[in-house]
């Protein structure tokens, strides 16, 4: 769905994009042609991605012990019946979180390949085989994600803290008053719906409702920024790069064997 959406829509831009008069250059430069296609990419894969993985979070909550119990995942499908809408709870989470690093990737991924190109053109080193392709893309795409991780490092370190905030919300909202600890939480989590941040679903109208309404809204009470300055109040401006060499090393090699192969 994303390289379908991304192709499509990088096609669409490049055949309704004039050139600027007394110049060829192009009206839209193509790093903003290549951004905007893939966050457009970004946000269907998004919608597909948003209600497997409520999907699978509430599959996993099911009580699969008892004597007439049927297939997890039906059990869920059945429970969203009611409330369809709740499927896509979290999306724009999900979507903020992805997309500002797919909208760095992706222009430098293409303006990297297309140099790399150039180069071996230049020097008469272009052998236009399928392992030559396949290098240059892996070193483009490798190259880009790795930048492109550690620059967006300080959003994914806030996404995390605003998850696991939403995750402990709902475990303390799910806790029943009269039980405490792991049996209080197994005698509800079979029965409450999570989104994909974790957080409970009201189930009929009420949870249609409160899905529509809590479409745009943050998974947290506090906003990004607040919780930004706290981290940097705890750690320093430090703190909101913790984990960005990580991720630049794993992004470089899981971009550079995907997009590679």
């Amino acid at each position: 769905a994303f390289f379908t959406t991304y192709e499509g829509v990088k096609s669409l831009l490049a055949a309704h994009n004039p050139t600027l008069s007394n110049s060829s250059s192009p009206l839209l430069p193509q790093p903003l042609v290549h951004s905007a296609a893939s966050s457009v990419a970004e946000l269907v894969s998004c919608a597909i991605l948003t209600p497997a993985e409520v999907i699978k979070q509430n599959a996993q909550m099911v009580d699969a012990s008892a004597a007439n119990a049927t297939n997890a995942t039906l059990q869920t499908l059945a429970r969203f019946r009611s409330n369809p809408l709740a499927l896509w709870r979290g999306y724009t989470a999900l979507a903020g979180r992805n997309l500002p690093f797919t909208a760095l990737q992706f222009p430098m991924f293409e303006r990297l390949k297309e140099g790399l190109r150039k180069h071996r053109d230049d020097r008469g080193t272009r052998t236009g085989t399928l392992l030559e392709s396949g290098v240059i893309t892996a070193l483009s795409a490798g190259s880009a994600g790795a930048v492109a991780a550690v620059v967006t490092t300080p959003v994914d370190v806030v996404k995390t803290r605003i998850m696991l905030a939403a995750a402990e919300g709902a475990t303390e909202a799910q806790t029943p008053q009269s039980g405490s600890g792991a049996e209080g939480a197994k005698a509800t989590g079979s029965k409450g719906m999570v989104d994909a941040m974790g957080k409970s679903i009201k189930s009929g109208k009420a949870g249609i409702a409160d899905a529509l309404g809590n479409a745009s809204k943050p998974s947290s009470r506090k906003s990004s920024f607040a919780i930004g300055r706290e981290i940097v109040q705890e750690h320093g401006f430090k703190g909101l790069w913790r984990g960005g060499a990580l991720r630049a090393v794993w992004t470089m090699i899981g971009s550079g064997l995907y997009l590679g192969v």
